[in-house]
């Protein structure tokens, strides 16, 4: 009986491995794939809720590989689901395929040269922050699970999401109306995982945390109207420029000076101040719109309360009126959370696929995502994917959303590599 018992001790102890080198093996096979996906993804970037030429290669690459797929989901999203030859869990895996009005300053042979509209405006369009990247591995890890089929156990969901980054105005879009339009109504997974490649890391690395990794967004507009004078005569008028200004002003105290950050950070900013179109005339009219990002509901309300305050205060000071969206409607995400039970269960296959060392626990970020709407409805697990070159000096490197973003492309195979691995296991081996 001993006997019997350590050789199955053994069994189990070397299971893990052996589920390592066939997942890596897999990873590998696809990699070329992979490259080809994104550098083709990159030089062929779209706007959200417009990813039309994306959207088509995907629901034909999932197709070939015997996926049944939907299309035209919250207007240009694709769902692919495989069957497993065995039973198991359900198991989602999202990734963002829209891009950014942002011209690439980033020297490649299939750098975007692509040009579109937005907010009325001709614009250059980038993958800066690495959507393509995204796209290129589900894919990859699409193919690989479709070679595991017979010998898989339960069902995995491919969510090709448009508009992360937000809809044109006037439009829904993105992970909300995914939802809203039934995702997960008819096949609920029982966890939903995500990666995000990210500049704060390195290719080769991995960076993760229990509970939440990334804050809740809200974007806020104040208009501040006063009365149109000459320049030459501002005492004729009420300025609203000088009141906009002292709004911001006086707005920077609210989270540095009144709100407990020692605990959660938060952040407000403004991003907007539009008013005025000549030199010499006061307008009636002043514009700002910003964000302020949050990892408690409650810290939240209350900054909105005192961001209230202090524009309806200022205003009144200035003989000004203001209008307020604080918060404004359906723009927001809530904060990003990994499940702190499925990130505890999943850590070891995020090892297993690029070694311990190279797991990075990091801290909270104040960057959002809609990922968040899909792991408030199951269990979630997102991680950052390094892509700064090894040896580059991590300040130096450009952000998520700059023109000069980029990715060493080494970040694809560790991405597939261990979305890839995270998913085998997952679907393998049953919650404790």
């Amino acid at each position: 009986m001993r006997r019997i018992c350590t050789a199955l001790l053994l069994a189990l102890a070397a299971a893990p491995a052996l589920a390592g080198d066939t997942t890596a093996t897999a990873a590998a096979a696809v990699s070329d794939q992979v490259l080809k996906w994104r550098r083709d993804f990159h030089q062929h970037p779209e706007l959200g809720n417009r990813e039309t030429r994306t959207a088509k290669i995907i629901a034909a690459e999932l197709k070939k590989l015997g996926f049944e797929v939907k299309t035209g989901v919250a207007h240009t999203g694709v769902i692919g689901w495989l069957k497993g030859g065995k039973p198991g869990p359900r198991l989602a895996i999202r990734a963002d395929i829209d891009a950014l009005p942002v011209t690439e300053e980033v020297d490649l042979p299939f750098a975007s040269k692509v040009r579109s509209t937005y907010g009325g405006q001709d614009v250059g369009v980038m993958h800066a922050c690495g959507h393509d990247a995204h796209t290129a591995i589900a894919l990859g890890v699409a193919t690989a699970l479709a070679g595991m089929k017979k010998d898989l156990a339960g069902e995995v969901m491919f969510i090709f999401q448009p508009a992360e980054e937000g809809s044109p105005p006037g439009e829904e879009g993105g992970a909300k109306l995914m939802l809203k339009e039934g995702l997960f109504r008819d096949w609920k997974p029982d966890a939903v995982f995500g990666l995000h490649v990210f500049y704060t890391l390195h290719a080769g690395q991995l960076g993760v945390r229990e509970g939440p990794l990334l804050a809740g967004s809200d974007r806020f507009k104040i208009r501040v109207l006063g009365a149109q004078t000459h320049g030459a005569q501002p005492w004729r008028g009420v300025d609203p420029i000088v009141t906009a200004a002292a709004i911001v002003s006086q707005a920077q105290t609210i989270v540095s000076r009144q709100m407990d950050i020692s605990k959660l950070p938060a952040v407000l900013t403004f991003g907007m101040f539009q008013g005025g179109v000549r030199y010499n005339i006061i307008p009636e009219k002043v514009e700002l719109e910003g964000t302020i990002r949050t990892f408690d509901a409650g810290m939240r309300e209350d900054l909105f309360h005192r961001l209230r305050r202090t524009a309806e205060g200022v205003a009144a000071a200035q003989g000004a009126k203001v209008e307020l969206e604080v918060p404004m409607p359906a723009a927001m995400n809530p904060v990003t959370r990994n499940d702190a039970a499925l990130t505890r269960r999943m850590r070891p296959s995020l090892e297993r696929a690029v070694g311990a060392e190279n797991v990075i626990d990091v801290p909270p970020n104040m960057v959002a995502e809609d990922f968040s709407y899909f792991a408030d409805e199951v269990p979630g697990l997102y991680f950052f994917v390094g892509v700064v070159p090894p040896g580059q000096d991590l300040a130096t490197a450009a952000p998520n959303h700059s023109p000069r973003f980029f990715l060493d492309e080494k970040s694809l195979d560790v991405g597939t590599r261990a979305m890839l691995q995270a998913a085998v296991d997952y679907l393998a081996t049953p919650a404790k």
